[in-house]
């Protein structure tokens, strides 16, 4: 057996070890592209399908029809329910003529409070007072609105019609003042009562406006009466629940007002 030198032993071994490291990469490399042409089919196949997914989206919601509106009117005591045609819209619930004209009414019952209240910042001092009418000018202003636009929903006019007066009107005679007494609504002042609190000041001008309010929300609790007395009226929702909140609103004030004036409220006198 012949033996080879050393030299070209370990340039033999040194040939044979690079060739396996070789043989090993190529190998690896072979590997590594085959994993990443799998994973990148895998990616291709992901992305194919939620494109597909999402594609097919416009064209199921194309073919789900929205469910028509389904409408039930109650039936009456005894009564099955009905299911009313989907084109079916809702109205306004009736309303009688004494709805009307109590709205009606009512904005000019606000509107005589809102201007006394105006009359409070140059004629008194009194902080009490003074914090009262701003209470009362901020919610007789907003609830005349709301009564406005409740008439206009309805289309009604917003003021009350003039009554006709027969044989009244003669040539020569200015009717202005008479029927501005005829058409003031329960507990309102009369133009004298204006005229006194507008030249009041001071004490005077406290006592002539507390009086005056306590008279004049005694008409409007007066006026929620009649309208709940009346057959037919206050059905509606709206109206019933407004008239409702101004009794039991200028009670309180009422009360408020004369216990400024140093009297006994009338639930006390009772």
């Amino acid at each position: 057996m012949t033996l080879m030198p050393l030299c070209d032993k370990v340039s033999y071994l040194t040939l044979v070890h690079s060739m396996s490291i070789k043989a090993l990469h190529v190998k690896s490399g072979r590997k590594l592209r085959s994993v990443m042409k799998v994973s990148a089919l895998r990616s291709g196949l992901m992305s194919g399908c939620v494109l597909a997914v999402l594609f097919s989206l416009p064209v199921s919601a194309q073919q789900v029809e929205p469910a028509s509106p389904v409408v039930v009117q109650p039936g009456a005591p005894g009564q099955p329910t009905r299911t009313l045609p989907p084109s079916t819209r809702a109205t306004l619930p009736p309303r009688s003529t004494a709805d009307v004209r109590f709205m009606q009414g009512m904005i000019m019952h606000h509107a005589q409070a809102v201007e006394m209240t105006a009359l409070i910042e140059s004629h008194t001092t009194t902080k009490d007072l003074r914090l009262l009418g701003a209470r009362i000018s901020h919610s007789q202003s907003e609830e005349i609105k709301f009564m406005k636009r409740w008439l206009e929903a309805r289309g009604e006019p917003i003021s009350l019609a003039m009554p006709e007066m027969p044989g009244m009107q003669m040539p020569g005679m200015d009717m202005s003042s008479h029927a501005t007494h005829s058409m003031l609504m329960p507990g309102m002042l009369t133009e004298k009562q204006m005229a006194a609190l507008r030249n009041a000041k001071g004490e005077e001008f406290d006592r002539l406006f507390l009086t005056g309010m306590i008279q004049h929300h005694g008409g409007a609790l007066i006026m929620v009466k009649d309208l709940f007395d009346s057959a037919g009226a206050g059905q509606d929702a709206e109206l019933f629940s407004f008239a409702t909140d101004v009794d039991s609103g200028q009670r309180a004030e009422i009360r408020i007002m004369q216990t400024m004036l140093g009297e006994k409220p009338l639930e006390e006198k009772r």
